[in-house]
């Protein structure tokens, strides 16, 4: 009979901590922040603050979820769901803009844009139902390379694809909502 008191009472403090927690419930919606990495790969990490507290991955993909680098859409799979952000205004801004040189000796660039609000929507998980908008902020820095030969020996690669390094990173921020 003991067992039994301590299995249940156990349980019941499990329940409770679950309960309080908010585990099973809707949130309440509000205002987010976000980060992100940038440029590595199809697969970035993403940090949420705000209605949204958690972290995960992100992953480009096109308007029905499937993989795909160049798509306009961010599948975000967190510890307590998923949901897709339309990112098509952001790719628009980063397509149209161009990295400012900081230096022709040492090859480095910078680059920064902004983009109109992205839209999240398809929930599923603690974050089905879920609708609003943030704004996007997207960095980029690298160290390019040189021409070790021919007439732009010397010159900075222009529009090189495989930089020595690059760092490129997302913030943001919006509201958010639930419907249940």
């Amino acid at each position: 009979m003991r067992r039994v008191v301590s299995a249940v009472a156990a349980a019941l403090a499990v329940a409770a901590v679950l309960v309080g927690s908010g585990a099973a419930a809707t949130p309440a919606g509000g205002q987010v922040q976000l980060w992100a990495s940038a440029g590595n790969g199809n697969s970035q990490h993403v940090v949420f603050a705000g209605a949204i507290g958690d972290y995960g991955t992100a992953v480009n993909v096109n308007k029905n979820g499937k993989p795909n680098p160049n798509g306009n859409y961010a599948k975000l799979k967190l510890t307590k769901g998923t949901f897709m952000l339309d990112v098509t205004a952001m790719n628009k801004a980063i397509n149209s803009g161009h990295p400012q040189v900081v230096s022709n000796t040492t090859c480095s660039a910078a680059f920064t844009s902004s983009s109109t609000p992205v839209t999240f929507f398809n929930g599923t998980g603690l974050y089905k139902g879920i609708s609003g908008t943030a704004n996007l902020t997207v960095s980029f820095g690298g160290v390019g390379s040189h021409y070790k030969s021919g007439p732009k020996k010397g010159q900075c690669k222009q529009g090189d694809q495989n930089p020595k390094a690059s760092f490129g990173f997302i913030t943001g921020q919006g509201t958010v909502s639930f419907t249940a």
